[in-house]
């Protein structure tokens, strides 16, 4: 990925660029993302314990079945008496205390060949990817203030190195301890159960410092956290892609550096320490496709574009929906339609009116009967009227008739409550005198 061909070697005491170097044909190799999950899958699984569950686990009992007839499920069921144990279910996944369903066997294929062209394949991806200013900072390291990427450290400043507070000096010189800072910081507690099983905490996954001949500065940087050493002899894809994901950023020793050429070989000679190995070739060695096709070299070596007509068949339309079709297959249809729609027009202008007339019609006979109704109201109240006083006339004398007969059925009955000797004592009064 690194296609310039000069790569800057730099100072571990001030950060400053001492020397360069070469640029390995290593960082030019295509980045193959899938071979690199492949790979990485099944070299992760090689590190795996077996583990299972006992073969007696759920069988320690002499359960039987009670077979039909009983109403209850034919499992097998524990025998004896006295306790709640007895007569449960046993053996089944189904049931409490028995056995899991298909036990784990120590005898599992754990393990997974990968082909060695594969492996190396994968790493000389994750070396070309680890040199892209772009994946590394994608995989999310701190890289802002870094000068150059892959960052090579000149030996007469690391390798000698014995102190963590050495290491961190370097790191600061160089611009790379904020990744590191970032690691410290992302210490977490596992969730689950691996916090009881050694391995409690978790965090980020800092620089990669890569060195050619094993010195005291594996001593110094081994403290820090999320910081990993290899040897450029033994790289691994589990360092150079955790996870299986591209662009870890990695020191290299200037020493480490040389040596990629003797071990992956470039474009032009094989490796020399690995036997017939050659760097895998890009397919494409260009991959701006668009800057190809563009350019003059491949426009002057094609032939101009073909203006071809296209010769599609007609599509067949439809003459009850299509008027043009119906006119070209029947002339006179024009005319039948232009028949049609004057009378439809006719027809509308013709009902038009009659609403008109009706409305009119109907306000004359609204006005008559508002007349109509007015003088019968007119008539019935004289009416009223007149048989109100007539009847005013009748209730006087009739009322006075009966006040007439009140008075004398009131008489009678006075003349009847009177003593009828009482003239008589009255006479017979006056003579006494």
């Amino acid at each position: 990925m690194a296609n310039r061909p000069m790569i800057g070697v730099y100072s571990g005491v001030d950060g400053k660029k001492v020397a360069q170097i070469k640029n390995p044909a290593v960082f030019t190799a295509p980045v193959r993302l899938d071979v690199v999950h492949h790979v990485h899958r099944d070299i992760s699984k090689n590190s795996r314990q077996p583990y299972a569950v006992s073969k007696k686990a759920g069988h320690q009992t002499s359960a039987e079945s009670w077979g039909t007839g009983r109403a209850v499920a034919r499992i097998p069921r524990v025998p004896g008496g006295g306790t709640h144990r007895a007569g449960q279910g046993a053996y089944g996944n189904m049931c409490r205390g028995g056995r899991m369903f298909a036990p784990t066997k120590t005898y599992r294929r754990w393990h997974r060949k990968v082909n060695k062209n594969q492996r190396r394949f994968a790493i000389v991806s994750a070396l070309a990817a680890s040199s892209s200013t772009a994946l590394v900072m994608a995989r999310g390291h701190r890289i802002e203030n870094v000068p150059e990427i892959p960052l090579v450290v000149s030996n007469e400043t690391i390798v000698d190195v014995a102190k963590t507070q050495a290491a961190i000096k370097i790191l600061k010189a160089l611009s790379a301890y904020a990744d590191v800072e970032r690691t410290t910081y992302s210490r977490k507690i596992r969730p689950g159960k691996g916090k009881g099983r050694n391995r409690r905490h978790i965090n980020r996954r800092g620089p990669l410092i890569i060195y050619d001949q094993k010195s005291s500065l594996c001593y110094a940087f081994r403290n820090l956290v999320g910081i990993d050493l290899c040897s450029v002899n033994r790289l691994s894809l589990l360092l150079l892609a955790p996870g299986g994901h591209l662009g870890r950023f990695c020191i290299w020793t200037k020493g480490a550096l040389e040596r990629l050429d003797a071990l992956y070989g470039t474009y032009k000679r094989p490796s020399i320490e690995k036997k017939d190995y050659f760097l895998p070739r890009p397919s494409i060695c260009i991959s701006d496709l668009g800057r190809l096709l563009g350019s003059q070299e491949i426009k002057s070596a094609i032939r101009l574009r073909r203006s071809q007509k296209r010769h599609s068949l007609p599509k067949k339309k439809n003459p009850l929906t299509n008027l043009g079709v119906l006119i070209r297959l029947n002339p006179y249809a024009k005319t039948l339609r232009r028949k049609e729609l004057l009378r439809s027009h006719q027809r509308i202008r013709r009902e038009e009116q009659v609403r008109k007339a009706r409305k009119t019609n109907l306000k004359t006979q609204a006005k008559a009967l508002k007349v109509t109704e007015e003088t019968k109201e007119k008539t019935e109240t004289e009416e009223t009227k007149a048989e109100t006083k007539g009847e005013t006339k009748e209730t006087k004398e009739e009322a006075e008739k009966k006040k007439l007969a009140k008075k004398k059925k009131g008489g009678r009955k006075y003349a009847s409550r009177r003593n009828p000797h009482k003239k008589a004592f009255k006479a017979l009064i006056h003579q006494n005198k």
